[in-house]
């Protein structure tokens, strides 16, 4: 990732200790990224670079699908060994995936995809407002990454809130996630006003942590804009943040991932024989979709 500003230390995907606490210091920014942009997506990170510092975090786009007729959809693609959290901020996609479930998913939507042994899905942005959002995939422990594909569409009413924070993996405060995830993270989507500002106090063992701005500036205390994803030094220490500009972005703080990640063209997985068993599995399914005409 030619982004990137410290390459030397992110091709070395040192995992550092935990720092001990520092009261009064804000928490350090070690890496910042724009990612790279292809068309309506930007890669912020993948399980080839920075997924392998933040992983179970291993995969994050943001994307600005334009809603005219001609405009690309996803298409329909597998994945297995991982867990895929669509988050849509503005606009509306439909959905449809090979568990049977197809749909809208509105603004503050989520799609849910536990990929397992195998699942394919796709979507594509509807109506006449563009779709703005962010796709994060999250690497399965060895108990679930084979596990049979699992969808929950969660629509914004069922997301709890805990000030300007929507819970969609996770617990924060008083406020929890409709989905249970699959090892001990947290995953939320901030919204603030120019002036505001944040603090967010990790769980307990929550030794990963970064952030991504969709609009907005932010101070931590050095300036975020809207485009980058930060990481956070590797310890325990809370994360303030004050809104420079009126800014919406999501922060991932997690339990490390104990396991390497074994990668597949769409999938994560903890070793080589889950790796071939999921893409066994998807190529399976892939020639029932093929058959029934629902993928080329």
């Amino acid at each position: 990732m030619n982004a990137l500003r410290h390459p030397a230390q992110v091709l070395a995907f040192a995992e550092p200790a935990p720092e001990p606490l520092r009261a009064g210091e804000p928490r350090p920014i070690v890496f910042r990224t724009r990612g790279r942009t292809h068309g309506p997506i930007t890669r912020l990170f993948s399980p080839g670079d920075l997924g392998r510092l933040l992983k179970p975090f291993v995969f994050l786009d943001l994307f600005r699908l334009d809603a005219s007729e001609d405009a690309p959809a996803f298409g329909m693609h597998p994945h297995s060994g991982i867990a895929t959290l669509t988050y849509l901020i503005n606009g509306e996609i439909a959905y449809e995936d090979s568990t049977g479930q197809q749909g809208v998913l509105p603004a503050g939507g989520v799609e849910w995809m536990r990929a397992g042994n195998g699942v394919w899905h796709t979507g594509a942005a509807l109506g006449h407002a563009n779709a703005l959002g962010f796709q994060l995939w999250i690497a399965l422990p060895a108990e679930s990454e084979n596990a049979p594909a699992q969808s929950q569409y969660i629509a914004p009413s069922q997301i709890d809130l805990k000030g300007p924070a929507r819970v969609l993996l996770g617990q924060f405060g008083a406020a929890d996630s409709v989905i249970e995830p699959p090892s001990n993270m947290t995953y939320l989507a901030v919204t603030l006003k120019a002036g505001e500002r944040w603090r967010y106090s990790p769980p307990s063992g929550h030794t990963v942590a970064w952030l991504a701005l969709s609009t907005g500036q932010l101070a931590a205390p050095e300036p975020i804009h809207a485009g980058e994803l930060v990481v956070f030094e590797a310890s325990e220490q809370a994360i303030d943040v004050d809104a420079i500009h009126d800014t919406t972005f999501v922060l991932g703080s997690a339990v490390s991932h104990p396991h390497d990640l074994i990668t597949g063209t769409y999938s994560v997985h903890t070793s080589a024989q889950a790796l071939a068993q999921g893409e066994a599995e998807i190529r399976r399914i892939g020639r029932e979709l093929r058959r029934d005409g629902d993928v080329g």
